[in-house]
């Protein structure tokens, strides 16, 4: 059987297997991943492999780059590359990729005890400073930076509306409406005097 067939029979085993299993996902006809652990926990992973065109005659690729993995520890993502690589060796030849998922779901708790409870991002660490000094000062500048006024579509077109040709507005821009003042604030009736 050449590479390419063997690849197609696996894949529909695969398929048959996990059918109905949410943790596995095909991605494409030669990438597949399998989730372990509880979904949004710090102590779960999403193990990709890919196959390349010689496999199974030579080793799958290994992922562990997904997004989803962003709180594994980067220690812990290369002792799982170097077991499931150490594994895959004594598969060459054969289809490996369901004995492959099997063996890191029976390693699973032995492999995961080295991730910490609680991740910080490591992004958040670089921004934080140490020194109290930089923080009042951020903080000084911070409060002196005036809050941009934000204006609606229909604000700005009016302030458009209001200049002329020069940039300039247009004389008595400001002139108060005598009549609309008055208007607005009412005239005072005058009672006739009493005899």
């Amino acid at each position: 059987m050449s590479n390419s067939e063997l690849q197609d029979e696996e894949r529909e085993v695969l398929q048959s297997i996990y059918e109905g299993d949410e943790q596995f996902k095909q991605l494409s006809s030669n990438t597949f991943q399998y989730k372990y652990g509880e979904n949004e926990s710090v102590k779960s992973f999403l193990l990709e492999i890919q196959w390349t065109a010689n496999y199974p005659e030579e080793l799958p690729n290994i992922n562990l780059n997904a997004f989803y993995n962003k709180h594994i520890v980067p220690s812990l993502k290369e002792k799982i590359i170097s077991l499931v690589t150490e594994e895959g060796q004594q598969f060459l030849g054969m289809s490996m990729t369901y004995s492959l998922f099997e063996f890191v779901k029976e390693k699973f708790d032995e492999i995961i005890k080295d991730q910490p409870e609680q991740v910080i991002d490591s992004s958040l660490i670089d921004k934080l400073t140490i020194s109290n000094d930089n923080e009042s000062e951020d903080v000084q500048e911070s409060k002196k930076v005036p809050k941009k006024e934000q204006l609606t579509k229909a604000q700005k077109r009016r302030q458009w509306n209001r200049v002329d040709a020069k940039g300039e507005k247009q004389r008595g821009w400001n002139w108060i409406d005598i009549v609309k003042h008055l208007s607005q604030t009412g005239s005072k009736e005058e009672k006739p005097p009493t005899n």
